[in-house]
């Protein structure tokens, strides 16, 4: 019989976590004492408490400490209780999923929404419900983890469904992807391409208009996580969609270019901060995630004070889109401003500034030095990102003012 002390969870677990402590690679919490804000409270290692610049975040318009965001919540807290303790189809949907699953189509520009406790779990629930025997999937390689755990999932819930991966952004590799399933025999249903529109750890956008023309040309129908795109993207921060004159109801809109199919998002970066995903598109794709969907069939619906914070986020987005150009000048004066100090940062006009430093332990230990400096940026590196590609990741807010911009380029300058 084996022992406790010989257990093999055991053993191979406290040699991963000795190894990463000893290559400088271990993962240490940080306590935060206040809201998220451009300015937060951390408790140091000593016990003590200071007041960092957060640059971390994916609070890209402020509204995670927004007071009217806070209200609304609160209010849907004390009418509501703290949720429905079951889900959905069995005990009923409170009235603040409704006015929010509303509100998240006429933002995106849709005919319906429905809602998850996280986007993880709504993407989780999109291709194992949508897809059938025949199906393929096609995925760019650069996706983020839950696209990539969800296409996964898919083959062993949904027998017969195949899948590929293309080259990041690599519209000849996608083709030649697609050609593929056309010719394959086993393919016989529907093809699915799916992608970013703002790529996290790269900072990033999909080229959804040949995405677009790809499955135009090969019946594919076209599904993006913008995860990173609400708030951001866009005149009015629709997202992705919106930047390419995608997204209908919107001054951009140009049918010409055509729209996207389904997108799973998010509530818990700039749509307020606090949790909760979505599937937004047609109708009837809504009505078969209500009536299949593992993910709603067997979870709890978002906790009502969520759903109603949510809600007042999404209104504030669409009612002032000023929030959305400031972030959008901020972004311009940091990337001005980090390479005019000698770092070099992707070209891009989202809310990401990656800078690559290469080895794992030296971002994590660039992190470390910026927080001792009253910066809190966190170093990436694997598993998160490849091997060899560890980076510090700056993320800008609508809260930040060009005085903590100006700080976070003196801090880098002492790296």
């Amino acid at each position: 019989m084996t022992t406790a002390a010989a257990r093999p969870f055991d053993a191979r677990t406290d040699a991963t976590l000795r190894s990463l402590e000893e290559s400088g690679q271990y993962k240490h919490l940080h306590m935060l004492e206040s809201p998220m804000d451009a300015v937060v409270k951390m408790r140091r290692p000593n016990g003590k408490s200071a007041d960092v610049l957060c640059f971390c975040s994916n609070n890209y318009l402020g509204l995670a400490n927004e007071p009217r965001v806070v209200q609304a919540g609160i209010e849907g807290l004390k009418r509501y209780g703290a949720g429905t303790a079951s889900v959905r189809f069995i005990c009923g949907t409170f009235e603040p999923h409704e006015q929010l699953e509303a509100r998240i189509a006429s933002y995106m520009g849709t005919e319906a929404s429905y809602t998850f406790v996280s986007c993880w779990n709504a993407t989780e629930a999109l291709f194992p419900t949508f897809c059938e025997a025949g199906d393929f999937i096609l995925s760019d390689e650069l996706n983020h983890a839950c696209i990539i755990d969800s296409i996964r999932l898919t083959p062993v819930i949904k027998k017969g469904v195949k899948k590929g991966v293309f080259k990041h952004s690599d519209m000849a590799s996608a083709r030649q992807k697609l050609q593929a399933a056309q010719d394959d025999p086993e393919v016989t249903g529907q093809i699915w391409i799916i992608s970013d529109g703002v790529f996290s750890m790269e900072g990033d956008i999909a080229d959804l208009l040949s995405l677009r023309k790809l499955c135009d040309e090969f019946g594919a129908m076209l599904v993006v996580d913008d995860s990173h795109g609400h708030g951001v993207m866009g005149d009015t921060g629709r997202g992705t969609h919106e930047h390419y004159g995608m997204c209908p109801g919107t001054p951009s809109f140009d049918p010409a270019n055509g729209t996207v199919d389904f997108f799973t998002g998010t509530l818990g970066k700039g749509l307020g901060g606090g949790a909760g995903g979505f599937i937004a598109g047609p109708k009837r794709g809504t009505e078969l995630i209500i009536q299949r969907g593992r993910p709603t069939l067997f979870s709890n619906a978002l906790p009502v004070t969520v759903a109603c914070s949510a809600n007042e986020a999404i209104r504030i987005v669409m009612d002032e889109p000023e929030r959305v150009q400031r972030l959008k000048a901020n972004v311009a004066s940091a990337r001005k401003k980090i390479g005019a100090a000698g770092f070099e940062v992707l070209e891009s006009p989202t809310a990401i500034c990656p800078i690559i430093v290469g080895d794992t332990a030296k971002a994590i230990s660039m992190s470390q030095r910026l927080l001792e400096l009253g910066v809190f940026v966190i170093g990436f590196g694997y598993p998160v990102v490849p091997e060899g590609t560890a980076r510090l990741r700056i993320q800008m807010s609508a809260a930040h003012t060009e005085e903590h911009i100006d700080r976070l380029v003196e801090a880098l300058k002492e790296l």
